[in-house]
């Protein structure tokens, strides 16, 4: 059997080194392929093998028809919507996720950005505090619980909305639970967003919802750019000059933010959220565990096609 990393963004050498150990003691061979430029590249290099190991690297029906012998893709992180997945069912091919390990290393850079964005940038003139505001948590798994347990620590009201989650399982970490996405914008000084990209989701943070947020709020997007409606946040930035917007993901209108909310919006320059070295180890190994016990024993727990 024979593994690949296929990286554009390359794992740490201790992550890969961890990927090695957990793969050859299986008895299998490990390819690595790192910092691809051209999409030729990806396609010679899955012709021969059993599984894919990736991180942000898009994998559509194009490289499942060239991988013949392809049985299980990992996504290495929670997000999948790089994986073409009707393409791989097509093929016969397993894709999984990796749920919960670069859980706190998000939560740590949502809360990072907050700090950033409350103290003006750091840009010398006075700001205010995190203590006492209320947080309102869009989606409750892993990242944002762990979002949830940090802010406890910085003397901050918490809220959630979560619609898959039941309310007693938010209750019991002392998050206060609400009713609708309506309210948790409503009622909250910074929103902290964790939703996945999906049909349901993209364009759904538009006029209609941030229009009834509290005057001096602050958006956070830790999760995925598509889900927020980029003209319609501009829209409403335009005519509140107390709403900011805070971003680990670059709008595809970033000139047009900078250009026009300076003070009050700011993009990471690419998605910073996993970037640590231990989520990059925790993340990686478990991808290659779960390889290692779908080839051998059929384990398919984090499936996700």
């Amino acid at each position: 059997m024979k593994v690949l990393i296929a990286t554009d963004k390359p794992f740490a050498k201790v992550a890969v080194d961890g990927i090695r150990k957990e793969i050859e003691a299986a008895g299998y061979e490990l390819a690595l392929l790192e910092k691809y430029t051209e999409k030729a590249r990806l396609l010679d290099a899955v012709k021969d093998v059993n599984a894919i190991i990736i991180r942000s690297d898009s994998i559509d029906a194009e490289v499942f028809e060239a991988a013949k012998e392809l049985k299980i893709v990992v996504r290495a992180g929670a997000g999948y919507d790089n994986v073409d997945l009707n393409a791989a069912t097509a093929h016969h091919v397993c894709v999984m996720n990796t749920p919960g390990q670069n859980a706190n290393a998000v939560a740590e850079l949502a809360l990072g950005l907050m700090v950033y964005a409350v103290r003006n940038f750091y840009n010398g003139t006075s700001g205010t505090e995190l203590m006492g505001k209320k947080l309102g948590i869009h989606a409750y798994g892993n990242v944002g619980r762990n979002v949830a347990r940090i802010a406890k620590g910085f003397g901050m009201e918490i809220y959630a909305y979560d619609a898959f989650c039941p309310e007693e399982v938010i209750e019991k970490d002392g998050v206060k639970a609400v009713a609708s996405v309506e309210e948790l914008y409503k009622t909250c000084d910074v929103v902290s967003l964790h939703i996945p990209a999906t049909p349901e989701t993209k364009n759904s943070i538009n006029y209609a919802l941030l229009k009834e947020t509290p005057e001096g709020v602050l958006l956070v997007n830790t999760a995925r750019k598509e889900v927020i409606n980029e003209d319609e946040l501009i829209r409403l930035m335009n005519e509140r000059s107390d709403f900011r917007y805070i971003s680990d993901i670059m709008p595809a209108a970033h000139a047009n933010f900078e250009e026009l909310f300076a003070g009050r919006y700011f993009s990471t320059p690419k998605k910073m959220g996993a970037q640590t070295a231990e989520a990059n180890i925790n993340a990686g190994i478990a991808a290659a565990k779960q390889i290692v016990g779908y080839l051998k024993e059929g384990i398919d727990k984090f499936r996700v096609n």
